[in-house]
């Protein structure tokens, strides 16, 4: 009986879908990318069909990644807050029906935390947590070199009782006051105060239209309220890195995503108010550093994932 050879990978985000073919030694031969469009199991299988009709019969199993609350024994997305047509959806049977191919699914910063593990930041570290800093807060864990298969939601731990009002209906939430949404949302507040700042200059007054990255580069030119909004996001991060450190005494933190680019601002703040808020000894032994896969490593780490169920089965 012919050994196949690869496993697939399947990321599906907030904006686009992406797609790996992996070797059984993790090597990744091929990657796809498309916008995930207004029907991402359409482009789900739009994507998958093109790589399976490149290798039919090659075809292991497919891993695949999405944000939010998942059930792994039963392969259905109970809760995805920003793909919201994917909830109840079971994308394991519909994967694997389709194709006559096992499939598994995980969340997507857990996937990326297991990417990390296996060619990224995380290769010569056992014990680590991945935080995905984006429009959301995301988390992975990496233990004695294994994922936990947890949901591992630090984002929504509560970080002040009476905080801000959270996309998951809680209140105070580390992703309510530390995330891209955060921030954007705190500085149109204190725009709206009447506060000075050259970012309602921007989209011809239109405000409402600024991004994180727009208060980065308004805070390297100067901008008070763009610098204050950063590092009030950095500290209220900092309270989310020192409850890992201090639950989970790792050796490292990997961070990944877009708010990755604030690092001189927004990040060296929130490693400030860590060390200020988790044990001294804790703290000292855990290197916070940046990822290295970026954007891939949800495909990798999906895809390593299915090669390592499926191939322990053969």
């Amino acid at each position: 009986m012919k050994t196949k050879s690869y496993t697939i990978g399947v990321d599906i985000g907030g904006t686009n879908i992406r797609l790996s073919l992996m070797s059984r030694d993790y090597d990744v031969l091929y990657k796809l990318k498309e916008p995930r469009g207004s029907d991402p199991l359409f482009t789900v299988h739009k994507l998958l069909g093109s790589l399976f009709q490149e290798c039919p019969d090659d075809i292991l199993a497919v891993g695949i990644a999405v944000a939010g609350i998942i059930d792994r024994e039963n392969g259905i997305v109970l809760n995805s807050p920003n793909i919201q047509s994917l909830n109840g959806i079971n994308l394991v049977s519909e994967v694997a029906s389709r194709y006559k191919t096992p499939a598994i699914i995980e969340n997507d910063a857990n996937a990326a935390a297991y990417g990390e593990k296996i060619s990224g930041a995380g290769r010569d570290y056992k014990n680590f947590v991945m935080l995905t800093l984006g429009t959301g807060i995301g988390a992975g864990i990496i233990i004695e070199n294994e994922l936990l298969p947890v949901a591992a939601e630090i984002g929504h731990i509560t970080i002040n009782q009476n905080g801000n009002k959270c996309g998951c209906g809680n209140t105070g939430c580390l992703e309510a006051h530390a995330s891209g949404s955060a921030i954007i949302e705190y500085a149109i507040s204190k725009i709206k105060d009447g506060t000075e700042t050259i970012l309602k200059k921007l989209y011809n007054g239109n405000y409402f239209k600024i991004t994180a990255e727009d208060i980065y580069k308004s805070a390297l030119d100067g901008d008070s309220l763009s610098r204050d909004t950063l590092k009030e996001a950095g500290r209220n991060l900092g309270l989310g890195l020192a409850a890992a450190i201090n639950i989970f005494s790792p050796e490292a933190i990997i961070l990944m995503g877009g708010l990755t680019g604030s690092w001189n601002i927004y990040v060296e703040h929130a490693i400030k108010e860590a060390s200020r808020r988790s044990l001294r000894e804790l703290f000292e032994k855990t290197k916070i550093i940046s990822s290295t896969l970026g954007d891939n490593a949800g495909i990798i780490g999906s895809a390593a994932l299915a090669n390592k169920r499926f191939n322990r089965a053969l």
